[in-house]
This record gives C-alpha cells, structure tokens and sequence, in this order.
C-alpha cells in the first residue's frame, strides 16, 4: 500500500554525491549521504559500484568520508576523512584493505588532486599564516584571544566566522616522502590546483590584489609545482571571476568557469584562456545559459576534458533543469549530452568514454548514472531509493505564466492530482536570487509534500533573475529586487485563484534566503497573504551591504553602487522601508551564525513586527549557519520543516 512522501521520511532518504570513475571506466566510487538521528550528524561514507553488474557495497564507515579521488592507475582512492579533528588526506587501496592517513595539517586538508604521473596530491588548504613552528596549545589559546585588527573587509566569512589570520594555500604532497611543501604563500587565498598536463605546473583560482575585498576579483593563476611560496603567474582573466580552472590537454590554455571583466555580472562561463595571452573564448555562449557548478543547493559539475582530449564536458542550467553538454575545446556549438525534461544533473567525472553523474528526477532524489558518449546510452546503477518503496511523492507539474509586461515566467504547481476546487495555496520563492526551482525530488522542502497531503497547493516560480532562461532574464532584477520581480509572483497567483485552484482567502508565501527577503518585501507592499514564513532573510539592505560576508557582491553586482550612492534604489527596494504596511503573521527562521544573511535581519524584521502588534515568532537555531536548511544538523532541519507547516496551517490552512 502507497502513502505520501512526508517530512520524517528525511530519516530514510540516501543521497549519492560526489561520483568518482574509475580510470578505466568499469566502477564508480561515491559517497553516499544519510543522516543519524540519534547523533543529530549528517553521516557521510564511501561506496562502490561496478558498472557491469551487481549491487553497490560500502566502502568506509564514515562517518564524515568525501572527495574520493582515483590514483591515475587506477590502484588507489584519496578522500576526505574528518575523524576528531578537520579533514584529513587518507588513502585507501582499491583493491581492499585498511585507510591510512597521508596529512596531519593542524586545521585540515582540502580536496585531492592527482598529478598526472600518481606521485603527489596537489590541495588547497586553510593555513594560520601567524603560527610558529612548534607552537604550543597554550599558545595558540592566547593568540585566539587576541584583538582581531582588520584593514580589509575580509575579515569573516559565511561557514567559518572570523578568520583571524588564517588563509587557504596550495599545497603537494610527495607519496614516496611523506614531504608536504606549501606552493603559494601571501594574504590571500588559493582555490583547488588543477595539474597541468606534463605535471610541472598547477593552476588555481585566486584574488590576490590588495584590494581584491574591493574590486572582487578573482583570477586564474598558474605557478610552478616544484615552488615554495613562489609568485603566480596570472593568466589572462584580469577584472573578472574565476571559481574554477582547469587545462586544455595540449596545456597551451586553462579552462576556467567564470566570467571576463566586460561580462562581470553575468552568468558563469566556460572560458579557453590561452597562456600566450591570445583571445579568451566563451565555449558556452551559443547557449546562452550559465555553466553550473556544484555548491550546496545548486547542481553541476565541474568542467571536465574527455579521452580525446579536444572535448569538455559541462554543466548548464535551463529553464530549470541541469543538463549536461559536449563541446570542442576550440570553439563550435555545444551538444546536448544528457538533457532529460525532468532530470538534473549533479556532479560530474569523465574516463574511459563514459561520464558518470548522480540524476535526480521527479520520482528519484538522486541515483548514479552513466552515458556512454559515443552511443548516449544512459545506465543507472544504483537504488539508494528503495528504502522509501511504497512511499509516493507529489510530483511539480510545470507551468508558464504570462505576466502584464509580456515576460513569460515558468514555474511548478505541486497539488493532489485528485484534488477539486479552491485549496489553500503556499507560494514559496526560491533563494539566490541566481538560482531556479527544478522538477527534481530534494530533501530540503519536505514540508512541500506535507502540505499537498494536506489539502494544499503549492506554487513554485522561476522569476526574473532565476538561472537558466538566458542572460537578458538574468540580470533583469538588477537594481530592482522586489519592483522587477514582485508581480512574476503576484500575477500567477492572480491566475491560479481565476482558474479556481487557489483560495483568495489563503495565501500564505515562504521563502528561504532570498526568498525570505522576498517574504518580508511582498507582505511590505501586498496585503493579500495570511501567513508568511520568512527564512535567512534580509530586510535592509542598507545594513545589509555594510555586515554580510557577500557584502560587495550585494551592492555592486546586485545594485550598481554602494547604499551612499543609489539611495532611492535600495529604499525601493527594502521591505524595511514600508514595514508599517505590514498585516500578516510572520514567522521568521534564522541560523544563530548566518552572516550571508546576517542574523541581526531577522532581529529586525522581528522586532518592527512584534512592535506593531503584528502576530511574529522568532525562531533561532544555533550554531547554524546559512545553508543550514540544505546540509545543517538534522534535528534543526526537521524542525524547520514542520515549523513551516505548523505556522502556514495556523493562519491560512
């Protein structure tokens, strides 16, 4: 017998991440997420599975094991252990057998990288630049202790807090020695290495202008891999953005996902930046969609060459979906890969002519999938999600709207298939605002799937600004959040009361990040909603660009200019602005340590309310911080998600 999927199933659900292939193509390492009630911890561990048959069989126990990495000859995996203490470089044979550690850095390693010959792992690493060797725990207690002197607005950052003096590096590690060498060296900080192809040099991305807090800019670099705290050599990405870089494989270019200095605020792009300093080509533009990567919330991969050589594979955002797509390393128009209608792609590793990836559908958090790229066929190999058999979700059925501009906005409309007449409708807004709701299953909105089983609609909008439908679309709400934006909200609801599938009577809207800035800006101006639930949320944005760690990005990139400058935008734009317009009872959801969205928003907005007189909860989970709704402790996660039920019930239900 079938039941609907609810918000305890969080216990029973089992995420693939992070795929690995192995070098000749026939197995696939990955780590496999779950959570532990009992200890209130996300459990992450290794597992196994060979793509000619057979079921997948776990590798480690966990229970905080990532980013494993195939040796080039296929006879070993490097990953990520956190075991009493930060994460650590360990190596574990694939033929079976014991892990050993391979690091003991005091505040941990970062991913593994290969060299091309298997003799060293190149990394990115925090690293206390004031330490001494030798130093003490007492001694370090006191330096912890001290006045914290900033010059640079640098200072702290979203997942860390303050940063004192601590700064990440690339480092090597020699296998034959045990010798861990620091390659860079300085004030700033180094993303993950790429090797080059001969092995001599490493590439990365990093912001090293002494103003780097100012301008934002973050550069590809390349140094030699023999250095010690030697100077990189910047290559050719002067102004813009660079999150990740890799090689060609003649090495005569790096591949770089970012944006130029004329396309700063755009949409991420798949860059062939040639060493010599010729033209840097944009392979990704006939699209006309940002490359994907992978961060927590938002699918992709990163970037990778197949075995010919002159291909790269890569992640696009479009119209909601992840696809993945093949082009030429000189140019040409991209091809489509794997673009199912309702799949997305998550995570991405290329050998042996295959690509393999975790997919999520519809019906299916998550499964690890192959394609062979000379045939297109797709094999999946795994069925993590037979622990919820019997288990049915609601399925996001898709719909365009037309809003009174002519802009069309796509979005999904979840609701009992076999539901009649006006229900009560949640509008939920996603965050970013560069992000996008997909048709995919996903373990962060249960409360989606709890609320239909109760009677209820929910409505998910992809509006101006969201990924995925072209640059003009996402730029649109720049300098405009809320006065673009607000009516691709508005007008759908507007439609769905006219075709008598949402109650005018209860409406309730919910939003987490920006979608909880969405929250407070829309019951600030719209008086038409019974409940709200605003979470991570900012309200000022005044103080916002002056306290969050995204600070520059915020009134730069989003506003063209510093509050000073563009008064009248950021008033607009503020729900603080008009608070005294609001009627409608707030709950309000915030990370203790958010500092994307600082936590004094939501003491703010809790505030004004509670003055008001306007019915306001003020719910704070500490030691939390701003993605704590996609990878947080599961205690808190579980109580966000019912919370949201509770309240939107209460008011509208």
């Amino acid at each position: 017998m079938t039941r609907h999927l609810r918000i305890d199933d969080l216990a029973a659900i089992a995420l693939p991440e992070q795929p690995a292939l192995s070098p000749d193509g026939t197995q696939v390492v990955y780590v496999l997420r779950r959570v532990d009630l009992d200890a209130d911890v996300n459990f992450r561990d290794l597992w196994r599975v060979v793509l000619g048959g057979g079921a997948p069989s776990r590798l480690t126990h966990g229970p905080s094991d990532s980013s494993p990495a195939w040796s080039p000859d296929g006879e070993n995996l490097a990953f990520l252990r956190a075991a009493e203490g930060p994460a650590q470089i360990w190596l574990l044979p694939a033929s079976g057998g014991d892990a050993r550690r391979l690091t003991a850095l005091p505040l941990g390693a970062g991913d593994p990288v290969w060299s091309p010959d298997g003799t060293q792992i190149a990394f990115s690493a925090p690293v206390d630049t004031r330490a001494t060797p030798g130093e003490d725990d007492a001694a370090r207690a006191r330096r912890e202790r001290e006045p914290i002197v900033a010059d640079r607005l640098d200072y702290h950052a979203e997942g860390v807090g303050l940063v004192r003096s601590t700064r990440r590096h690339v480092h090597v590690l020699d296998l034959a020695s045990g010798e861990c060498r620091r390659v860079t060296d300085g004030d700033w900080n180094a993303g993950r290495p790429s090797w080059s192809p001969d092995g001599d040099r490493l590439a990365f991305p990093a912001a090293i202008e002494a103003d780097a807090d100012l301008t934002r800019n973050v550069a590809a670099h390349v140094i030699d891999a023999k250095a010690t705290g030697g100077t990189p050599r910047l290559v050719g990405t002067e102004g813009g953005w660079a999150a990740a870089v890799g090689w060609t494989a003649d090495g005569e270019a790096l591949l770089v996902s970012g944006t130029t200095a004329e396309a700063r605020d755009g949409g991420t792009a798949l860059l062939r930046v040639p060493l010599d300093g010729g033209e840097t080509i944009n392979l990704a533009a006939p699209l006309d969609r940002s490359v994907s990567l992978s961060f927590p919330g938002y699918p992709g991969g990163l970037p990778q060459l197949t075995g010919d050589g002159h291909t790269v594979l890569f992640c696009v955002g479009d119209r909601g979906r992840t696809h993945l797509y093949a082009v030429s390393d000189a140019g040409g128009e991209p091809q489509p890969v794997v673009t199912s209608a309702g799949s997305n792609v998550a995570g991405l590793s290329v050998a042996a002519g295959r690509a393999a990836f975790v997919l999520g559908t519809p019906t299916s958090f998550g499964e690890i999938v192959t394609v062979d790229l000379a045939t297109g066929a797709e094999s999946v190999h795994t069925d993590h999600g037979a622990a919820l058999e019997g288990v049915e979700p609601f399925e996001r059925v898709e719909r365009e709207f037309t809003i009174s501009d002519g802009t069309k906005v796509q979005g999904w409309l979840m609701r009992d298939p076999d539901a009649e007449g006006p229900q009560p409708l949640l509008l939920d807004v996603h965050g970013g605002p560069h992000n996008a709701w997909h048709p995919s299953l996903d373990e962060v909105h249960l409360y989606h799937h709890e609320l239909v089983a109760h009677g209820w609609s929910v409505l998910l909008v992809n509006p101006r600004a969201s990924d995925g439908y072209g640059e003009w679309f996402l730029t649109a709400a720049s300098g405009a959040w809320g006065v673009a934006d607000a009516r691709d909200f508005l007008e759908p609801i507007d439609a769905l009361v006219a075709e008598g599938i949402a109650d005018p009577a209860r409406l309730a809207v919910t939003g987490y990040s920006y979608g909880g800035y969405m929250t407070c800006y829309l019951t600030s101006r719209d008086d038409r909603f019974a409940a709200a639930v605003a979470g991570g949320l900012i309200c000022d944005l005044t103080s916002t660009a002056g306290t969050a760690d995204n600070r520059r990005a915020l009134s730069v990139s989003e506003f063209g200019g510093r509050p000073w400058a563009e008064r009248e935008r950021y008033a607009a734009s503020a729900p603080l602005t008009t608070v005294e317009k609001v009627r409608t009872p707030t709950l309000v959801l915030h990370g203790a340590d958010d500092i994307r969205s600082p936590f004094g928003q939501a003491q703010q907005w809790h505030t004004a309310l509670r003055e008001r007189g306007v019915p306001a909860r003020l719910v704070i989970y500490p030691g939390s911080g701003h993605i704590f709704v996609v990878n947080g402790r599961p205690s808190h996660r579980l109580d966000y998600n019912r919370r949201v039920v509770e309240w939107v019930e209460r008011f509208a239900g």
